[in-house]
């Protein structure tokens, strides 16, 4: 597991144990896009860019997504 360090805390997801600051980036794309497609906002839109929106709802972890990756390891079959 990697080291999570200060710098990295900021911009991450807090139930990612591996603390990936690639997987933030994504998942706060994504809710971006979904933000300027019209959806609203969980939070005060006290900023109204969706960016940072979308960043501030991943960091506080309001925004759900799925690890494939994860869920693929989950569902291989053992071989005997």
């Amino acid at each position: 597991m990697a080291e999570v360090t200060r710098k990295n805390v900021m911009y991450s997801i807090p139930d990612d144990e591996n603390a990936s600051t690639y997987r933030f980036i994504i998942v706060a794309a994504k809710r971006a896009r979904q933000l300027q497609g019209g959806q609203r906002s969980v939070l005060p839109a006290a900023n109204k860019k969706p960016t940072v929106l979308a960043m501030e709802e991943t960091r506080r972890g309001l925004v759900p997504y799925t690890d494939l990756n994860k869920e693929e390891e989950e569902f291989q079959p053992v071989a005997e």
